[in-house]
This record gives structure tokens, sequence and C-alpha cells, in this order.
């Protein structure tokens, strides 16, 4: 992995106290350069598939990073500022001009997850040598671009240069994986792999969703409008996005509730989803069928389910309908995990080969559920901390509150869940740098020897990614 320093100091993250500081350096350096495994994220296949120059430093570093333009939306900057693409397409600013205005604002980012992923890409992968300002926002924005037109910083390159084993895209249910097509032809499936994400035809809440049925059952050849009829699509679908890498699905969902309704009353919400817009309880129950009906399949086939939970979305309904979704307005909410998933645990939770990541925008969960859970059930790990607390001081908080219930074996290391390709190496480094921290604790207090804590930095840095993914 490059995790070069540049203008970054090479003890960030680490404790203050010297003797736990240079145990963490120690367990640091058996870590640092690990392949990256990366099962789970949002870089476009496109540029895997196309192999490109990246245009510019903004089109790069900030248009598609939702992480920096929110906060400075929160302070008035405007998204057309920004570059942020318009669903009217009315024109927005570009290059120069969006540089500029980050600069300006790059100060805002102090203390902030953000401010040590943008450091270490213009830093180690960028060869910048010194901190974005705004008097020196002009010459780094030609550095970059000029970095951006050898072919070293393509992104095929750039997955080599990073020690990217393998990464996981994620792609909808009627997605025609037209890009995974040509990365197979090129030999790059593995390298690069997707994931099945069918959240346009399990969600009666989402945009189009009958017009996404109709879809659904003229590119799988089956009956949607028959409840078994509809799984048998998702089958077929989950099988062909296999052919693809796909080892794991990806369902994003308000709450985690979970139902097993008799067929005579799947069939019953199917009809009426058909007809028009659900009510929200029958909404959410239909989400809640699905969510059971996406574990079987994936109990049938051996495709991990994840299921990201907690998250209320497009809260800036003006935002939304300018804009579309993922620009910033995405909240943290609480999920009642014991309860919610209930249904599905009692149907599956003991089905050979089943395996569920969970991930959570509420902390209060970590300790009180999620841990005591993933402790019991065969078929449930807990995933990384997500969005909001992939950031030091959320990593901390998710170690403290996990690992004496859950044990290191149950958690499924890191994704790095990113849309900014640059921010890859950073963010697991950042991971990598916490875990060490955290196991330097514990074997200053020998609660594990410094070898024991060797290979749990190992585990979580590389291995029960693997593990978790079926990788």
């Amino acid at each position: 992995m490059d995790a070069g320093n540049g203008f970054l100091h090479p003890d960030r993250l680490f404790p203050a106290d010297p003797a736990t500081r240079t145990v963490a350096r120690d367990l640091y350096e058996t870590v640092r350069n690990l392949p990256i495994v990366s099962p789970h994220g949002h870089t476009e296949p496109s540029w895997f598939a196309d192999d490109k120059p990246f245009e510019d430093a903004a089109s790069l570093l900030v248009i598609p990073d939702h992480y920096l333009f929110r906060m400075l939306h929160s302070v008035g900057v405007t998204l057309d500022e920004l570059g942020v693409p318009r669903l009217d397409g009315k024109p927005v600013a570009s290059g120069r001009a969006i540089w500029r205005t980050f600069a300006a604002h790059y100060h805002l980012f102090r203390g902030t997850p953000s401010s040590l992923w943008v450091d270490h890409a213009m830093s180690a992968v960028l060869g910048c040598t010194e901190p974005l300002t705004p008097d020196n926002a002009d010459a780094l924005y030609d550095h970059i671009n000029a970095q951006l037109a050898l072919p070293e910083f393509r992104p095929r390159a750039l997955h080599q240069r990073f020690g990217i084993e393998t990464i996981a895209t994620t792609d909808g249910a009627l997605d025609p994986l037209a890009h995974h097509q040509k990365m197979a032809a090129d030999g790059w499936i593995g390298k690069v792999r997707t994931t099945y994400r069918p959240d346009s035809v399990t969600d009666p809440d989402a945009v189009g969703f009958r017009d996404n049925l109709v879809k659904f059952g003229e590119i799988t050849g089956t009956e949607v409008t028959r409840w078994d009829g509809l799984i048998e699509a998702h089958r077929r679908r989950r099988a062909y996005f296999r052919q693809f890498g796909a080892t794991a699905t990806d369902h994003g969902v308000p709450t985690a509730f979970t139902a097993d309704l008799p067929l005579t009353e799947k069939q019953a919400l199917l009809d009426k989803a058909l007809k028009g817009p659900l009510s929200a309880e029958d909404a959410e129950l239909f989400r809640g069928q699905m969510m059971t009906e996406m574990a079987g399949l994936s109990a049938e086939d051996g495709m991990v389910m994840q299921i990201h939970a907690g998250s209320r979305r497009n809260t800036d309904s003006g935002l939304f309908a300018t804009r579309g979704p993922n620009m910033g307005a995405d909240i943290p909410t609480s999920t009642d995990w014991v309860g919610g998933l209930n249904a599905l645990l009692s149907k599956y939770g003991h089905a050979p080969g089943l395996r569920v990541l969970l991930f959570t925008l509420d902390e209060t969960t970590y300790a009180r559920e999620l841990a005591p859970m993933v402790g019991h059930w065969p078929c449930l790990m807990i995933g990384p901390p997500w969005w909001f607390h992939d950031s030091p001081l959320g990593i901390r908080r998710y170690l403290d509150q996990v690992v004496e219930t859950a044990g290191f074996a149950n958690m499924a290391g890191f994704n790095d869940d990113t849309r900014a390709l640059l921010s890859i190496p950073a963010r697991h480094d950042v991971w990598r740098r916490e875990v060490c921290r955290f196991l330097a604790q514990l074997a200053g207090e020998h609660r594990l020897s410094k070898r024991e804590a060797e290979i749990v930095a190992g585990e979580l840095s590389y291995g029960n990614a693997k593990k978790a993914y079926k990788l």
C-alpha cells in the first residue's frame, strides 16, 4: 500500500505515550504494506474498464466526494460553485474555479478525517510537498493535473500502485454490467468485481419502483407479478452478477426490520405495490419481507449479505429535487437490530453457509446489540465503522465497544466504502494505524502478547475481510 508520509507526520494517530507509541509503530510496520482488500465501495467501474486519465484535480478530488462538499455546503458554499451536477443540466463551476473555492475553505476540515484523506492523497500519492492553501492553490492544481496526465496515474496503474488485491463496485440489479463485461474480456474480473445491490426492485419507495419491476421481469425472463416469480428473478440476476466476480449482495434499508409472511400475504402485498404507492407501514413490511427472502437466497447460493441500516436518506428535499441522491443530506438514525432481524434469524439464522454482515450508523447499538448478536449467531459478522464513523475517533469507539463481546474473529475487517479513488490507501492507512494503536494498548496492559497483537493486526487489516466476503 502506498502509505508514504510526504508532509504528513509519520506518527499520526499513534498514542502520545512513548512506550505505547513504540509498540504501535512496530505493529504498524507489520501491516502497512499488506495488500488492500476493498470488498465494499462505490468507485466507478468505468474508471477501470476504460482506463482513461482523470480530467483534473477538481473532478477527481472534489466533485464526487460528498464528505467534502457537505461540509462546504453547511457554511454556505453553493454546490454550483463546487461543480456538483444539476438534474436540469444548467451549468456549474468547473476546473480551476472549483479548486480555488475548495482551497479557500480547506481550513474548515481541520481535525476532520477528510483532511487526513485529502492530505494523504496529495502528499503520498500526488507528490505535493505542502498542504493546500489559498496561496498555493493554483500551483498545486497545475502540479496535480500534470501528474494525472502521466500513465502511472491512470486508474489501472493506481490500482496496482495502491496494492489493491481486489476492489468491489456496487451496482444496481438492473445494471447490464457493461463495464464489467469489458473488464472480463481484459482479464480484470477478480481485480475488480461487482456487488448485487437490488434496492431499486426491493424497496417500494424507490424512484420508479413499478417501472423497475417491469424491466426486471424483462431482463430475467420471469413473471414478476407473482411473488415466486419475483424471487426467481432475483435468483437469476444474482447468478448473472456472480459471472463478474460478485461474492456479496448489498441492501440499504432505513431500519433492520424483517418479516416472514405466508405466501398469500406476500402476494397480496406485491399486488398492492404494483397498483400504486404503498402506505408507510406496508412499504416497511414489503422491505422487511424482501430482506428475509434475500437471506434465503444467500443461504442457497452462498453470496454474502450486507445490511446497511440506520440512515435517514435525502433529508434535504429541495436538494434532492435539484441534484438527486447522495448529496450529503443523509443523517444517522436509530435502529432496532434485535427486534428487527428476529424474523430473518428465526428462519435462516442457523442456515449452513449463510453470512450476513451488519453495518449501522447508530453507534449506540454497538455494545448493546450488535456485538452480543454477532457473538452468538454463526451467520452474523459486524461490519467496520461506516460512513460518518469511518474516522479515527469513530474507529476507536467501535473497537472499544465491540471487541470484548464479539471477539476479533467476528469482525469483517475494513472496507473503505468510498467514491473517491485516491482516498482508498488513506482510509486503509487510518484503519491500520488505529488498529495498531488499540492493540498496542492491549499489549501494554499485558492483555495479549506482542506476537498475538501482530497476528490480530494482520487479520483486521487483511485476513478478516477475505474471510468475511469469501474471497
